[in-house]
This record gives C-alpha cells, structure tokens and sequence, in this order.
C-alpha cells in the first residue's frame, strides 16, 4: 500500500473519530439543554439527525475498517466496530430518553474503539 493510500485510509479513521465525538456530545448535550432548559428538543431531538449520523457512521466505518481489514487482516477492529453500529442502531427503535442515549453513547464507544484498533493494527 502506498503511502498516500494508508494516509487516506487513517484521515477515514480519524474521520471516524471524530463523528463519533461529535455523536457522543451532541447526544449528552441535547438531554442536557432539553431537559434543563427546556428548548430545542424539536431540533435536537429529532430522529432524522440520528438516521443521518448512523448512515454517517455505516459509510465512513466500513471505508476505514473494511479498508483496514483487507490490509491488516485483523478481524477484531471489524467485530468491534459492528457491535457498535448495531447498538447505535438498535437506539433508533427505543423511545427518546436515557435508554436511548446510553445505546448511542455505548455504541459510539464501540466504534470508536474499532477506529482505533483499526488504526493501531494498520501500523
């Protein structure tokens, strides 16, 4: 693999990190401004935003891990990675509240931990 294909394949898994951040506080602070100040629940609440983030999540996870994979051949990063996607979508069936954040957040985890395995097993 060519240098500037594995710099591309690590900027997707940085990429991928970073979503999951943005995932992990936008779902902790949404609870936190709804509930404590009572405004946006609308907005941020609203499941479109978490369809668009798990199909966010699906896209960028399998270009970086399933790239990951044929060049390392680890299946672990692959297996964490899915667990996660599944609980983050398995949220989007629970009514909104703190089951479905903690499905998120645990799921948000997940991937990012097979981001990073993913990362760690390319070098």
């Amino acid at each position: 693999m060519t240098r500037a294909t594995q710099a591309f394949r690590t900027r997707i898994d940085r990429a991928g990190l970073a979503l999951s951040g943005l995932c992990a506080a936008h779902c902790v602070l949404s609870i936190f401004i709804v509930s404590a100040l009572g405004i946006g629940g609308e907005i941020l609440l609203a499941p479109e935003i978490h369809r668009v983030g798990l199909a966010l999540a699906l896209i960028i996870a399998a270009a970086a891990i399933g790239w990951g994979a044929l060049q390392h051949r680890q299946t672990i990063p692959s297996i964490v990675a899915v667990t996660g996607l599944l609980t983050m979508g398995s949220a989007l069936v629970v009514p909104h509240g703190p089951q479905e954040v903690v499905l998120t957040v645990l799921g948000v985890a997940l991937v990012s931990i097979g981001h990073i395995l993913n990362l760690r097993a390319a070098r």
